[in-house]
């Protein structure tokens, strides 16, 4: 690319840097799972065997995704989800980053994550994957206990997450591997606070340096759901709940991690730069069957079916509908709801003075806004859940994440209230 495109691309707001590449294979779908995936069965393996033909006839799709996009900034932050993506072999994770370097280029120390099954790979193959570029991994651990595993309906048993951390713990320690991430569910169903602790114990003991915890989430459509509609599920109570997170947060806190957004704990450089991109309102790519895609702050996302996405693609490719795939765009501003939103997942929150320019607020509409935003949150921020300091607002950890979804209500109340009369 020559300087004069260079000197263009650095002028525009908000070009995207990071990509996401959704693999949609696993071997069976977990009963809380909506993801856009397709099981292919327990003996599925991404080169050869059963299920490997389909896994192929999607890579070449995912290529072609790829070379729909506009060539432009080398990327820092590089993720590959699922499903299971560790189902490919380890040629076909280096295929796919050949297509994107030769695309867009890599930035130098970017980092390129690959979500990993405790069931999906041995030693021969982890080093595979790191070969190949990997350098940040992300377990799907969710239970190191095998009756809630079998609950979940995951295949993998403890021993084989026990076996699958002490490899990669091994490839980290010796400077094989940048970083990698625990990912555990907690309230899940028969959890109570002493088990609970138990988890979070063997979880530590292991020394992952980033631990992703999230909360069950029953989805519409899941096994889950079908159950809790039959009265089969027994979930903590929110006070139970609230216990939980408030002794996770603690322990983790004393075990030096940081909660540097809701879900994510990490020691210090350990935080997932690719997720960061999601909560700060930066914009990235996203390819693959149901990815969502964020280029230049236009939101949107492929379809979530094989044949839907395939078809999709097709008509790209003749007729490139999408804006956003036709080549260099200005960019546009992010929903100021949305980055509210992502912004109070994390740590340092929103500045509202910094993301209202663009809404063209006078000084005195500004903290007109303001106050009546703080009106709305009359009471968490009388209890302590969200503090302020100058034009900042954040949620406290514990007691103000684990009421963010009420937080967040009050202040989508508090954007509609303003719609139509903040320019007046």
């Amino acid at each position: 690319m020559d300087t004069f495109m260079y000197g263009f691309i650095s002028q525009l707001v908000n070009y995207p840097q990071s990509a996401y590449l959704h693999i949609p294979f696993c071997h069976r779908r977990c009963f809380y799972c909506d993801f856009p995936v397709v099981p292919l069965g327990d003996s599925a393996q991404g080169d050869h065997g059963p299920g490997s033909n389909s896994i192929k006839s999607y890579l070449d799709l995912l290529y072609r995704d790829i070379s729909l996009s506009p060539k432009g900034i080398p990327l820092a932050t590089v993720y590959i989800g699922g499903g299971t993506p560790s189902l490919l072999s380890s040629y076909q994770v280096a295929s796919l980053l050949d297509h994107l370097r030769v695309h867009f280029g890599f930035q130098y120390g970017a980092e390129i994550t690959l979500e990993i099954d405790p069931a999906s790979f041995d030693k021969v193959s982890l080093e595979g994957f790191l070969e190949a570029g990997i350098n940040r991994l992300s377990l799907g651990a969710q239970s190191f206990d095998n009756n809630v595993l079998k609950i979940l309906g995951r295949r993998h048993s403890s021993r084989d997450l026990l076996e699958a951390c002490n490899l990669i713990q091994d490839c980290f320690k010796s400077g094989q591997l940048a970083s990698w991430s625990l990912d555990l569910i907690k309230n899940l169903p028969g959890q109570n606070l002493i088990s609970w602790k138990r988890q979070l114990s063997k979880a530590i003991s292991i020394l992952p340096p980033h631990l992703s915890i999230y909360d069950l989430s029953i989805e519409k459509g899941t096994v889950f759901a079908w159950k809790m509609s039959r009265g089969e599920l027994s979930l903590p109570n929110d006070e139970m709940s609230f216990e939980i997170s408030r002794v996770t947060s603690q322990i983790l806190k004393e075990e030096g991690f940081s909660r540097y957004e809701i879900s994510n704990y990490a020691l210090p450089g350990h935080a997932s730069r690719h997720n960061r991109v999601y909560w700060s309102g930066a914009s990235w790519w996203g390819f693959g069957q149901g990815a969502t895609a964020c280029p230049w702050g236009n939101r949107f996302s492929r379809p979530r079916t094989r044949k839907l996405y395939k078809q999709w693609l097709e008509m790209q490719e003749i007729s490139s509908k999408n804006e956003s795939l036709k080549s260099i765009q200005k960019s546009q501003h992010i929903p100021f709801e949305d980055l509210l939103i992502v912004g109070l997942r994390r740590r340092e929150g929103v500045n509202l003075k910094e993301l209202s320019k663009d809404l063209g607020w006078s000084k005195d509409q500004l903290k007109a806004n303001i106050n009546a935003l703080k009106n709305c949150w009359e009471y968490p921020l009388g209890m302590g859940w969200i503090k302020q300091r100058g034009w900042r607002f954040y949620l406290t950890d514990p007691e103000g994440m684990e009421i963010s979804n009420q937080i967040l209500v009050q202040m989508l109340e508090w954007w509609e209230s303003l719609n139509g009369c903040s320019s007046d």
